[in-house]
């Protein structure tokens, strides 16, 4: 979106020679009254020689209204750290746009065209956001399932859960079962023998006191 309203503002300011290329109307800070290359070139160079912006972006110029920037950034080459220092013109709002990755050429009409070029790349920079967001809208359906399909395998693993809690209350109760069962059986086998031993017991004596009657009784001579 942002791309697009820089590309219509760009074609609403820039003005073009007779063949239609757009006129370079850049102005840098320095030498704003001069529209000789060389010495514009020589601006730059100079600017690109001597910024040290710290990572922060600072305006060195203009061209149809957009500013453009210098930013220093730091690398390491060849185990030294070094300052290189990167060109960009800056959108509307926050989209920085280069041309050569922001390299300066040595050439003095080439890098006087350097941001002439960076605006050129807009209508690239349209196409890519467009691009991405097919890419994501076309993965949003993919995004879905797997979402979904976290949700349902996180409900099926509850679900199994419960059916293990429910089974194991099960197994106890059988097990108990099983265990009041076995103490009736002992239980009633106990009571049978007790009332066997009590009725061989009630025999014996009940033998034995016939039998001593009959000894005691008196012997009748006839």
């Amino acid at each position: 979106k942002e791309a697009k309203a820089d590309l219509a503002c760009f074609e609403k300011r820039v003005e073009r020679d007779k063949e239609g290329n757009p006129i370079n109307k850049l102005v840098v800070k320095g030498v704003e009254d001069s529209t000789d290359i060389k010495v514009i070139a020589a601006r730059l160079q100079e600017i690109n020689d001597k910024a040290r912006t710290k990572g922060e972006y600072n305006k060195i110029g203009e061209i149809y209204g957009f500013s453009i920037m210098v930013k220093t950034e730091s690398t390491s080459k060849d185990l030294f750290d070094c300052s290189v220092n990167r060109f960009f013109v800056k959108g509307q709002e926050s989209i920085y746009y280069t041309y050569n990755n922001g390299k300066l050429a040595t050439d003095p009409k080439l890098a006087c065209e350097n941001f002439l070029g960076a605006l050129g790349r807009i209508p690239k920079v349209i196409e890519s956001h467009e691009k991405e967001k097919d890419k994501v809208a076309a993965n949003k359906e993919i995004y879905t399932a797997i979402a979904n399909g976290t949700w349902k395998k996180e409900d099926e693993l509850r679900s199994l859960k419960g059916q293990s809690a429910e089974l194991d209350r099960k197994i106890a109760l059988t097990i108990t079962d099983n265990k009041e069962d076995k103490e009736e059986e002992r239980d009633i086998s106990n009571n049978e023998n007790s009332t066997t031993m009590k009725s061989s017991t009630t025999q014996t004596q009940e033998k034995e006191e016939d039998n001593h009657y009959q000894s005691i009784r008196p012997k009748w001579r006839l």
